[in-house]
C-alpha cells in the first residue's frame, strides 16, 4: 500500500506566491534598503585609493593586535591588489559587511529575548536548529524569488544562514552572568535595563563577540553561493573559473577570500580584548 506524498513543496511554493502577491511593497523597500547599505559600503571602500585603504587597517589591525597582524594586513591586501581583485574583494566585503550587521542588529535583540524569556527561547530554538541545518542553497530561492537577482537576495541568504551564532551566544552570554551579581543588583534598586546595559551586556560581551565573529565568518562563506543568484564581488571570480576549470583563476580568487576571512577573524577577536604589549 503506498502512502499519499505530503504536499510539503507545494505548501511551501504557495505560501511563497502568496507572500510575493500581498507583501510585494515590503520586499521591494527591503531591496531598496539593502541595496542602498551594499551600494554605500562600497562607495567608502573604493573613495580611497588602495594603498591608503590598505595602510589604514594595517594601522587598525597594529591597534588592536600585534604587528604581525599588521604586516599580514599589508601583505595580504596589496596581493589582492596586485592579482587585480581589489574592487570584486571590496565587493563582496560590503556583502558580508553589510549582512554581518543586519544580523548582529537583529540577533542581538533577539538573544536578549531568549535569556529573559524561558518561553521565547523554547520557540526560538528549534527554528535556530532549522536555520542552521538547512543546506544554504535553499535559502537562496525564496530570496530570489522575493527580491529578484542580484546582491540583495545574497545579503537576505546570508543573514539567514548566519544569524543564529550571536542569537544563540548572546542569549549564553546573558544567562551567564553569576545570579549573585544581578541579586546584588536587584538589591541595589537597579532596574531591567539598568541591569541589562550595566551589567549584562557588559560581562556576557566577550561571548557575545564571539557569536558575531561566528557570524561575519558564516556570511563570507556565503560570498560564493551568492554570486551563483548574481551577487558580484570575488565569489563570482571563483563560480566562474569552477564552471570554465580554471584552476589557476580560482585559487587566486580563493586566495583573496581567505586572507579577508583572516582578517576579519583576527580583528573581530580581538576588538574587545585589551591590547597587547609589545
Amino acid at each position: 500500500m503506498n502512502i499519499p506524498k505530503i504536499p510539503l513543496g507545494k505548501g511551501v511554493e504557495w505560501i511563497e506566491d502568496w507572500l510575493t502577491t500581498y507583501f510585494g511593497p515590503i520586499f521591494d523597500f527591503i531591496h531598496a534598503v539593502i541595496g542602498g547599505m551594499v551600494s554605500g559600503i562600497d562607495a567608502a571602500l573604493n573613495f580611497l585609493p588602495a594603498i591608503v585603504l590598505t595602510l589604514l587597517i594595517a594601522a587598525l589591525a597594529y591597534w588592536i593586535g600585534k604587528w604581525r597582524m599588521a604586516l599580514f594586513a599589508v601583505l595580504g591586501l596589496l596581493l589582492i591588489d596586485n592579482l587585480g581583485l581589489w574592487g570584486p574583494s571590496m565587493q563582496s566585503l560590503a556583502l558580508v559587511l553589510t549582512a554581518s550587521l543586519l544580523a548582529v542588529v537583529i540577533g542581538v535583540p533577539l538573544g536578549v529575548f531568549c535569556a529573559q524569556s524561558k518561553t521565547f527561547q523554547n520557540i526560538a530554538t528549534p527554528i535556530l536548529d532549522f536555520m542552521q541545518t538547512m543546506p544554504a542553497f535553499v535559502y537562496l530561492l525564496p530570496a530570489v524569488s522575493f527580491f529578484s537577482l542580484g546582491v540583495v537576495p545574497g545579503v537576505i541568504a546570508s543573514i539567514i544562514f548566519a544569524i543564529p551564532p550571536t542569537i544563540r551566544l548572546t542569549n549564553l552570554g546573558i544567562r551567564q552572568v553569576s545570579p549573585e551579581l544581578v541579586e546584588a543588583a536587584d538589591a541595589f534598586g537597579s532596574t531591567a535595563s539598568q541591569k541589562l546595559f550595566k551589567l549584562q551586556l557588559p560581562i556576557a560581551l566577550p561571548t557575545i563577540m564571539a557569536g558575531i565573529n561566528q557570524t561575519i565568518m558564516l556570511s563570507l562563506s556565503m560570498v560564493v553561493i551568492s554570486s551563483m543568484i548574481g551577487a558580484q564581488g570575488v565569489g563570482a571570480y571563483v563560480y566562474r573559473a569552477v564552471s570554465q576549470a580554471k584552476t589557476g583563476a580560482g585559487f587566486e580568487a580563493g586566495i583573496a577570500i581567505v586572507i579577508i576571512a583572516i582578517l576579519l577573524d583576527r580583528l573581530t577577536q580581538k576588538l574587545f580584548k585589551s591590547k597587547p604589549q609589545g
